[in-house]
C-alpha cells in the first residue's frame, strides 16, 4: 500500500490522519463548555431543573470528548519531533513559548477547575461550581486562541528576524507574532464554527427523541436552543467567513486561487465557478458551471474588478487545486445548508409548529454531524491551500520534514490507524449510545427533593398553550416532568 510512498508524503498523510481525528473533539469540547455553562446559568437564574438535567445529560458527553481529545492532541506534538524535527529547529523560537503558553494558561485552567466541575455538584457551593464551569469554556477558548495564534502565523509570518543558523527569531515584540495579519479572523471563525459544530449535535438529539417522543420537555428545550444558535449564528459565520477570504486574498492570493478555480488571470472580472473537475494539467476547469463575474464581485466588491489566476504563479508554488477547490466547496455548502434549516426553524417557531414538523426533525438529524465535515473541510482548505509550503513563503514542506526512511513512517502511520479507530471508534460509540438515550426529570442523582423521575410521555400541552415553547405549558406538567 505505502511502497510507493515516500518519507515526505508519509509524513504528512500520518499529520492529516491525526490531526482530523483530533480536530472534531476540540471543536465539539470548546462549543460544548459554553453550552454547558449556558444551561447552569440559566439553571441558576431560573430555578428551572430542566436546565440542571439537560447540564447533567451532556456533562457527561462533554468529559468524554474532552478526553479523547486531550489525549489525541499529545499524540500530534510528539510528530513535531518526530517526523518535523527540521521544522521544529528551524521555527522552535517562534513557535515552542506559544504552545507552552497553551500549556501554561488554558490546560492549566482546565485542569484545575475541571474536576470541580465534573465531580462537585453536590460538593461545592453552586456559585463556585458555576465559577468552575465558567473556567473551564474559558480554557477551551484560551487553548484555540493559542492553537490558532501558531497555525495563523505558519500562514503569516510576521515579527520575526533570521538568526545565524538560520532559524525564526522572534523580533522586537510578541505581539506582532501573536496577533498576526491572518490570526483575527482566524479565530473568529474556528470559534464560531465550533459553536455551529456544538449546536448542530444537540440540535440533532434533540431530533432524534422529538421524533420518538413529541412531548419530551428536554428534547424540545435543547432542540429549540440549538434551533436558536444555527438561525443567529450562522448568518453571522457566513460574514466572517467573507472577511476570512478577503483576508486570505490579501496575504495568500494563490490559495485562493485555487479555492476558485482560476487557473487564468481575469483583467475585466472573474467569474464564480460553482462546480467543475479541476483539470491542472491543462490548466483548466473542465465542466465548469459558473456565473460570470460573481467572483469579483465577492472578492472584490466590483463586477469588472481584475483577479489574478494561477498562470501568474510558479509551477512549483501552486498548491493542489483539486483538493483545495472541492474541499472549499464542501464547507460552504454545508455552511449554507446550516443557513437553510436555521431559517427553516425559524418559519416554524412563527408557524408555531417547531416541536410539529417531523420533516424538519429528521433534516436536523441529518444535519447533526454536518458541523464536524465544515470544520474538517476547512482544515484542508486552510493546510492544503498553503502548500507547498509550511511556513508559508519561508520553508517549504520538503525542507520541514525528518531524516527519516519510508518504512519506518509507514509503520507507525499504521499503528495509528489500527490504535485510532479502536479507541476512539470505542470512545464515539459511548458518546452516541448516551445520546440515544432521552434526557429526563431527574435522571442523574441530583439532589432536589424527595420525588424520584417522572417521565415525560403522554404529556401534551393543553388547547390555550403554545406547543413552539416549553416553557409556556402548563405548570403542572413542568412542575411534574421535572420531578418536582
Amino acid at each position: 500500500m505505502f511502497d510507493q510512498l515516500d518519507a515526505l508524503v508519509l509524513a504528512r498523510i500520518q499529520f492529516a490522519f491525526t490531526v482530523s481525528f483530533h480536530f472534531i473533539f476540540p471543536a465539539f469540547s470548546i462549543g460544548l463548555a459554553s453550552f454547558l455553562a449556558v444551561l447552569e446559568g440559566l439553571w441558576l437564574k431560573t430555578g428551572k431543573p430542566i436546565y440542571l438535567d439537560l447540564f447533567k445529560y451532556w456533562l457527561k458527553i462533554f468529559a468524554i470528548g474532552f478526553a479523547m481529545g486531550v489525549v489525541s492532541g499529545i499524540v500530534m506534538s510528539y510528530q513535531f519531533g518526530t517526523n518535523w524535527s527540521k521544522f521544529s529547529d528551524i521555527a522552535g523560537p517562534v513557535i515552542g513559548p506559544l504552545m507552552a503558553y497553551e500549556v501554561l494558561t488554558a490546560f492549566f485552567l482546565e485542569a484545575g477547575f475541571l474536576g470541580v466541575m465534573l465531580f462537585g455538584m453536590n460538593k461545592v457551593g453552586k456559585k463556585l461550581h458555576f465559577a468552575a464551569t465558567l473556567m473551564v469554556a474559558m480554557g477551551t477558548f484560551i487553548s484555540a486562541f493559542w492553537i490558532l495564534s501558531v497555525n495563523s502565523w505558519m500562514q503569516t509570518p510576521v515579527g520575526y528576524e533570521i538568526g545565524a543558523s538560520g532559524q525564526y527569531l522572534p523580533g522586537e515584540s510578541w505581539w506582532d507574532i501573536v496577533f498576526n495579519p491572518s490570526f483575527p479572523y482566524r479565530l473568529v471563525h474556528t470559534v464560531i464554527a465550533a459553536y455551529l459544530t456544538t449546536a448542530f449535535v444537540v440540535g440533532g438529539v434533540g431530533a432524534w427523541h422529538l421524533l420518538k417522543d413529541r412531548a419530551n420537555l428536554h428534547a424540545r428545550k435543547m432542540f429549540s436552543m440549538a434551533m436558536w444558535m444555527a438561525a443567529i449564528v450562522a448568518p453571522i459565520q457566513i460574514f466572517a467567513g467573507d472577511m476570512h477570504g478577503l483576508n486570505t486574498l490579501e496575504h495568500q492570493p494563490q490559495k485562493v486561487m485555487a479555492m476558485e478555480g482560476h487557473y487564468e488571470s481575469h483583467p475585466d472580472g472573474a467569474p464564480l465557478i460553482l462546480f467543475g473537475i479541476p483539470n491542472s494539467d491543462e490548466k483548466r476547469v473542465d465542466y465548469a458551471i459558473e456565473i460570470p463575474k460573481a467572483s469579483s464581485l465577492i472578492l472584490k466588491h466590483e463586477l469588472d474588478a481584475p483577479l489574478a489566476g494561477l498562470d501568474t504563479i510558479p509551477d512549483d508554488e501552486e498548491p493542489p487545486v483539486g483538493i483545495v477547490f472541492w474541499s472549499f466547496r464542501i464547507m460552504v455548502g454545508i455552511g449554507f445548508a446550516m443557513l437553510g434549516l436555521g431559517a427553516w426553524s425559524l418559519f416554524a417557531r412563527f408557524r408555531k409548529k417547531l416541536y410539529e414538523w417531523p420533516m424538519l426533525h429528521r433534516a436536523a438529524l441529518v444535519m447533526a454531524p454536518s458541523g464536524f465535515m465544515a470544520v474538517i473541510a476547512g482544515w484542508v482548505t486552510t493546510e492544503v491551500g498553503r502548500q507547498p509550503y509550511v511556513i508559508y513563503n519561508l520553508l517549504r514542506t520538503a525542507d520541514a520534514v525528518s531524516p527519516l526512511d519510508a518504512p519506518a513512517v509507514a509503520a507507525s502511520l499504521l499503528a495509528f490507524i489500527v490504535v485510532y479507530f479502536a479507541v476512539f471508534g470505542a470512545g464515539v460509540w459511548y458518546i452516541l449510545h448516551l445520546m440515544h438515550k432521552p434526557p429526563q426529570a431527574g435522571e442523574y442523582g441530583v439532589k432536589r427533593g424527595d420525588t424520584g423521575p417522572i417521565r415525560t410521555a403522554g404529556i401534551t400541552p393543553g388547547p390555550s398553550q403554545n406547543p413552539g415553547d416549553p416553557d409556556t405549558l402548563p405548570r403542572d406538567h413542568e412542575e411534574a416532568s421535572d420531578g418536582r
